[in-house]
């Protein structure tokens, strides 16, 4: 899975000009945890978030703006980096959002909470979308009985081989939500 799949798009985004205390309405307004920063051609040029709102709650005036508070630089990611790499920068970071950028311009946010998100999936949205998945591997003919509890995911039936187990397998892991997958003989 990667950052493109569960990354919110498209991303509120903020300037540097924004006075502070509309930032801030904003993060409370939404839920957020952090705001990117952009400029006049939608470039990330910093991130503001409740910390950075926090921090200058003392200075915050009139005149404060988001340029005044916001951390610069900042990292970003691209749609095709994987979700363990952005779940990996953002514990060593202590980052609660990472913004997506594709040529250089804002495309996205991934947030913790995007992370998060698949992990709590539905079974039943599980199963719909590897049943789609499945049977467009085997030509809509169905061969295997698939069951799923809490993400994990069992596939039973007959293998030709250990190359279509792992594709099975494989294509279980790209639908979101699943935690794990076990493939054996039919019961």
């Amino acid at each position: 899975m990667c950052a493109a799949e569960i990354m919110t798009s498209p991303a509120v985004a903020t300037s540097s000009a924004t006075p502070a205390r509309d930032a801030v309405a904003v993060l409370v307004d939404h839920g957020f945890a952090g705001l990117p920063v952009v400029d006049a051609e939608g470039g990330v040029v910093g991130t503001f978030t409740e910390f950075d709102a926090l921090r200058g709650a003392k200075e915050r005036g009139n005149g404060t703006t988001v340029g005044d508070l916001m951390t610069s630089p900042v990292e970003v990611v691209v749609p095709g980096t994987d979700v363990t790499e952005i779940s990996s920068r953002m514990l060593t970071g202590r980052l609660r959002c990472l913004p997506v950028v594709e040529d250089g311009v804002l495309v996205g946010v991934v947030s913790r909470r995007d992370l998060l998100r698949p992990l709590v999936r539905a079974d039943d949205a599980i199963f719909a979308q590897l049943g789609g998945l499945l049977a467009g591997y085997s030509s809509h003919s169905p061969q295997w009985t698939v069951e799923i509890e809490a993400g994990l995911v069992r596939i039973r039936g007959e293998f030709r081989d250990e190359v279509e187990r792992g594709v099975l397998e494989a294509l279980a892991k790209t639908v979101p939500g699943v935690v794990g997958v076990e493939l054996g003989a039919e019961k």
